[in-house]
């Protein structure tokens, strides 16, 4: 251990490129309850290549089932319109000819070969031995090579054998090194490392076979996957493996996001990753998956550009005392900030002062004293509101609705699509169009886009986001809270918050809220 300190501190041997392979498809489809549809898995794909520029996506597992084979199938023949086919990888297993097979089959040219890198694994679920295992391998890479398939080789269970079998790991890699084999994978399995065994296992491993180049494989179990990527890529990993939202069996996989932004903040090192992009990878991720982002996940989350407390917005007023490299613009994301009984008058004054509104110091103090007692009763307070809360607060017509709500109708019936009859107001002239949907909300969203497109000759924004919360419990009357993202004309995101019984009534009173923010 006092030799992985040393290294440590003293050989930053980390690489002037570090290749990022994205392991999404595969391996964080295998996150409890997640599975990707075939054209789902494509248009996942298309954005890690085209927008993000990742290096590798290994897209999923051979054998699995024939929509897995169909999804491959699609995500290579777009790889190769775009000339990475060599950048799309699948895993597949030491089962002689069936896993190249599997790979010829779909298109695919690069064999992602799941071999045993501990003693515990090749005895007990294999049932042989190291010769035999090997025998096995070299049977598979060579039937590879003469199908014109690449291999890269995972040594399954890597951190048990450095820690359990070393000798046998060694065994392995010196068999393996004389093999056409372009990247040795090694993989911390179980989630079970610390950094400094990271240090320590990679010194040794390049100490024995310095040409090799070696990826690291990260798992999530002591919440220490960021921590061990950066330990081996400062220890000489030429290429790491992440997901993105950190998806993956039991507690996940390193984070794309966190490990590139640390990769090249604190460790100078250079990707080809397109960090504007990455937000909008995350969302569509958080989308196909279901599995939600936390407000406070570094980088992606909805809340890490939100300061709440007043001294902070007091302080970036004063020469942006309270930034650090991560700026939101970086990410195309802007900060915000969040109003609550925290807030303070320079929170407040900062978020009137980007609608435009102007109020007197006396004027701002009671809107002050609005906001902190809604935060006391745990009320959400957003920008979107403030125009509302200064109308109510000061009883004037600063916010007067331009788009009303006259009327509305939704039926729903057993094999019919739902109906919406819809009547609104707009700049004091009534409107009323009716269209059906996929749902009561989408029906009364297509309804005001006929209003606004066949009535106005206007657009209707986007919806890129929609996301409900219901307060724990299990009350049929409680209060629902939807909150929408817009995408405006001029490609900027907008929220709007509706609060109601009823999950429909509270999408429209979003929906409705998001109009009158357009129309002033």
């Amino acid at each position: 251990m006092k030799e992985s300190i040393q290294s440590a501190t003293t050989a930053q041997r980390i690489h002037p490129f570090v290749e990022i392979m994205d392991s999404t498809l595969r391996d964080g489809e295998q996150t409890s309850g997640v599975s990707f549809l075939p054209h789902e898995k494509l248009m996942i794909a298309r954005m890690l290549l085209r927008d993000l520029n990742v290096d590798r996506i290994e897209v999923a597992s051979a054998r699995v089932s024939d929509g897995e084979k169909e999804a491959v199938k699609m995500i290579c023949r777009y790889a190769r319109q775009i000339g990475c086919l060599d950048s799309v990888e699948v895993l597949g297993f030491v089962d002689g000819h069936t896993s190249v097979d599997w790979l010829t089959d779909a298109g695919a040219c690069t064999l992602n070969l799941l071999a045993k890198g501990s003693l515990r694994h090749c005895r007990e679920q294999l049932h042989k031995s190291p010769e035999e295992h090997l025998s096995d391998i070299k049977a598979v890479v060579d039937y590879a090579c003469s199908k014109g398939i690449t291999v890269n080789m995972y040594l399954e269970d890597w951190s048990s054998g450095m820690k359990d079998s070393p000798e046998y790991v060694y065994q392995l890699m010196d068999a393996l090194t004389a093999l056409p084999v372009r990247r040795f994978m090694l993989p911390d399995t179980l989630g079970i490392m610390n950094p400094l065994q990271v240090i320590e296992y990679f010194r040794k491993m390049l100490k024995r076979y310095p040409q090799a180049h070696f990826d690291f494989h990260a798992h999530n179990d002591y919440d220490l996957a960021v921590s061990n990527s950066l330990a081996a890529a400062l220890s000489g990993a030429r290429g790491l493996h992440v997901t993105v939202n950190g998806l993956g069996e039991r507690c996940g996989n390193a984070p794309l996001s966190s490990v590139q932004v640390i990769l090249k903040d604190q460790f100078n090192a250079k990707t080809s990753i397109n960090e504007e992009k990455m937000m909008a990878v995350s969302r569509l991720v958080e989308s196909y998956s279901g599995i939600s982002i936390a407000p406070n996940q570094p980088i992606i989350g909805d809340n890490v550009f939100t300061q709440v407390a007043g001294i902070h917005a007091d302080g970036d007023q004063k020469g942006g005392l309270y930034h650090n490299p991560l700026v939101p613009e970086r990410f195309g994301r802007k900060r915000e900030y969040a109003m609550g009984k925290n807030s303070g008058r320079a929170n407040i004054t900062r978020n009137l002062k980007e609608l435009g509104l102007e109020l007197t110091p006396e004027q701002t103090q009671r809107v002050t004293r609005r906001i902190t007692e809604l935060g006391d009763r745990k009320e959400v307070v957003t920008q979107d509101d403030l125009p509302f809360i200064v109308n109510d607060v000061l009883k004037h017509d600063v916010t007067e609705d331009k788009v009303k709500l006259v009327s509305y109708q939704v039926s729903l019936a057993y094999g019919l699509k739902p109906l919406a009859n819809v009547k609104v107001e707009i700049n004091g002239q009534q409107y009323e169009g009716h269209s059906s949907g996929d749902g009561q909300y989408d029906a009364f969203v297509k309804a005001l886009r006929k209003i606004y497109k066949e009535y106005l000759g206007r657009t209707f924004p986007l919806l890129e986001n929609y996301a409900v919360t219901i307060p724990p419990g299990g009350r049929t009357d409680a209060l629902v809270q939807t909150v929408i993202t817009w995408q405006m004309d001029d490609g900027r995101l907008q929220r709007t918050r509706g609060l109601d019984a009823d999950q429909t009534e509270a999408a429209i009173k979003a929906t409705i809220k998001m109009l009158n923010i357009i129309e002033a």
